[in-house]
C-alpha cells in the first residue's frame, strides 16, 4: 500500500497588522531577571492557542479573502483599544549582561500569516495525541527569538488558516516574556468582539486593494510564499513540546508568588506521578506593567521532601484551561469545535507562570517535564 501523502500547509502570505492609532510608542516594559542571564533557549517560552472553527461547506473563495481582510482590521483596532496590551507590537530588547530586559513599545505591529491546508477540520481533528500535536504546531507558527538581535523578531504571531471544507483556525503563539496566557486569551476576547462590532457596523476596510491585493486576485491566483510539512520543524517544535505537561491551579492571591509555586510545583508533580524537576522558573507580574523572571530550585531537590506544597499554608486547588473563556469566543456567530492550549518551557526544568485572575484569585500555570 502506498504511504500517504504528507499533511502539508501553505503558507499564502505574511503581513503586518499595525495599531490604528499610536498605542505606546516610546515607552517600555521592564522584565527583571533574578538568577542566570536568559539564555537563548530561554527566550523561546511561549504560549500557543489553536482554535478551530468549522465552515458552511463549499465556501467560496471570495469569502475567504474577505475574512482574511475582516482579522487583520479587527487586529489592528483591539491593538488600539487594549493599551495594556500594547507590548504584542512592541518588541524584545536586551541589556549588556543578559539580565537586563524590556518590552520597547514601538507601535510596529504583529505578524499575521495566512495559510491553507488540503484536509478537512473534520479529518484534521481525527488524528489524536502526539500526532495531531505534531501536525498542529503548523497552524500557530513560531520563529525563534534572536538572542543577538531579538528585536528584530515577532514575539506574537497570528495565524488564519484555511481548511478544505470552508472550515479555518486561528492560532496564535506567543512569547511569554510579552503576555501570559489569561492576559493574552483576554487580548482574543477583546478581538473577537471588535471583529462582531466592525462587521455588524459594515465599516469598510481602509484602502483595500492595496492592503489585501493578494486577495483580490482571481481564485487561485495568490502565490504561496512557501508549503511547509507538519513534520518539518513545526512538528520538531511540538516534539520539543510533548516532553512537558501543564496543569492548571486556582489560588487565593498572596505576596510570596515564590512560595506558592513550590507549592504548586509540588502537587502537580504527585498529580502526575512524575519527580520534581531540580529547577524552576517562575514568571509573574508585581501589579507593575514589569515581569519578574525569577529562578528557583526546588524544595525537594534539597531535603528530598517530595511533598513541599504540604504545610505551606497554600491550598492550591485544579484548574482548566475553560475556565479561561476560548471555548466561548464567537467569529461569525459560531464557536470553536475545538481548542488546544500548550505552553513550552525549557528542556528539563518546570514553568510556573502566575497570573491574576480577577478578584483576590490567580490563576497558576505549572508545567514539569514528564520524564523526571
Amino acid at each position: 500500500m502506498a504511504a500517504a501523502a504528507p499533511l502539508l500547509v501553505h503558507v499564502e502570505s505574511m503581513q503586518t497588522a499595525v495599531p490604528t492609532r499610536v498605542a505606546g510608542t516610546g515607552r517600555s516594559l521592564p522584565i527583571a531577571v533574578s538568577g542566570p542571564p536568559l539564555t537563548a533557549e530561554e527566550l523561546q517560552r511561549r504560549f500557543r492557542a489553536v482554535l478551530y472553527y468549522r465552515g458552511a461547506g463549499g465556501e467560496l473563495e471570495a469569502a475567504a479573502r474577505e475574512r482574511a481582510a475582516w482579522v487583520k482590521e479587527s487586529l489592528s483596532a483591539a491593538l488600539s483599544d487594549c493599551p495594556e496590551m500594547a507590548g504584542l507590537a512592541g518588541r524584545l530588547r536586551r541589556g549588556g549582561d543578559g539580565r537586563l530586559w524590556e518590552v520597547k513599545l514601538k507601535d510596529t505591529g504583529v505578524r499575521l500569516v495566512h495559510a491553507s491546508v488540503e484536509v478537512t477540520v473534520a479529518a484534521f481533528l481525527e488524528a489524536s495525541g502526539a500526532n495531531r500535536e505534531r501536525k498542529e504546531a503548523a497552524l500557530a507558527l513560531w520563529t525563534d527569538v534572536d538572542a543577538h538581535e531579538p528585536d528584530i523578531c515577532a514575539p506574537f504571531i497570528l495565524q488564519l488558516t484555511r481548511f478544505l471544507d470552508g472550515g479555518y483556525a486561528v492560532g496564535v503563539s506567543c512569547s511569554l516574556l510579552l503576555a501570559d496566557p489569561l492576559s493574552l486569551i483576554g487580548f482574543l476576547e477583546s478581538r473577537a468582539r471588535k471583529h462582531a462590532e466592525l462587521q455588524a457596523q459594515g465599516m469598510h476596510v481602509a484602502n483595500p486593494v492595496i492592503q489585501y491585493t493578494r486577495y483580490l486576485q482571481s481564485p487561485g491566483a495568490a502565490k504561496r510564499v512557501k508549503s511547509a510539512s507538519t513534520l518539518g520543524a513545526a512538528a520538531a517544535a511540538a516534539a520539543a513540546d510533548n516532553t512537558a505537561t501543564t496543569v492548571l491551579f486556582r489560588a487565593a492571591g498572596t505576596p510570596d508568588h515564590r512560595a506558592l509555586a513550590v507549592a504548586c510545583v509540588g502537587k502537580a508533580c504527585e498529580m502526575l506521578g512524575v519527580r520534581e524537576p531540580p529547577r524552576f522558573t517562575v514568571m509573574d507580574r508585581d501589579g507593575s506593567e514589569g515581569l519578574n523572571v525569577q529562578a528557583c530550585a526546588c524544595a525537594a531537590a534539597a531535603d528530598g521532601d517530595q511533598k513541599p506544597w504540604r504545610g505551606q499554608g497554600h491550598a492550591p486547588r485544579l484548574a482548566h484551561w475553560r475556565e479561561a473563556g476560548l471555548e466561548d469566543m464567537e467569529l461569525e456567530g459560531s464557536k470553536p469545535v475545538h481548542v488546544s492550549y500548550s505552553v513550552s518551557p525549557c528542556a528539563d526544568e518546570g514553568l510556573v507562570i502566575v497570573m491574576p485572575a480577577g478578584g483576590a484569585e490567580l490563576l497558576i500555570s505549572v508545567t514539569v517535564p514528564n520524564n523526571m
